[in-house]
């Protein structure tokens, strides 16, 4: 009997392909999930240290000129605070939306795995029955010809 060949190995080594692809930009885009959420962290940092040498710097005495200048780098660290922030939320919907991508294209090469083996299993059947009535018609053979002779 023939090897077993399934009709759609093509379809699913693309539909392989495409999940193998999604999870490669769904790591790089948790990467940069990450790495923005370092950058907010530090900038959050940036912002808590400058605010504390203000308040240093006030309970000590500080000109009017100088505590303007820490309201406006306090200012500049909050801005960028939120900017990372913003940032941090679009690149984590990003990944997100890539994840749900993943995901279904998981589910289709799963189906077609399923499928696949599933094919597989009932041509194993059907090698297993033939070689089982070719045996059975070898054995009946033999028998005609012990009977016959």
């Amino acid at each position: 009997m023939k090897n077993f060949k399934f009709s759609l190995d093509s379809v699913l080594g693309y539909k392989q392909q495409v999940l193998d692809e999604l999870q490669n930009e769904y790591a790089i885009l948790t990467d940069r999930v990450r790495r923005q959420e370092l950058k907010l962290a530090q900038t959050k940092e940036s912002y808590r240290s400058c605010n504390q040498e203000f308040r240093s710097a006030e309970a000590e005495g500080i000109t009017i000129a100088e505590a303007l200048r820490f309201e406006n780098d306090l200012r500049f660290w909050e801005k960028e605070v939120e900017q990372n922030a913003q940032q941090l939320l679009a690149f984590q919907q990003e990944a997100e939306e890539k994840r749900a991508q993943m995901i279904l294209a998981r589910q289709d090469t799963a189906s077609l795995e399923k499928l696949r083996e599933k094919k597989h299993t009932t041509y194993l059947k059907e090698v297993e029955k033939s070689e089982e009535i070719f045996i059975e018609e070898l054995v009946a053979a033999q028998r005609a010809m012990s009977a016959g002779a």
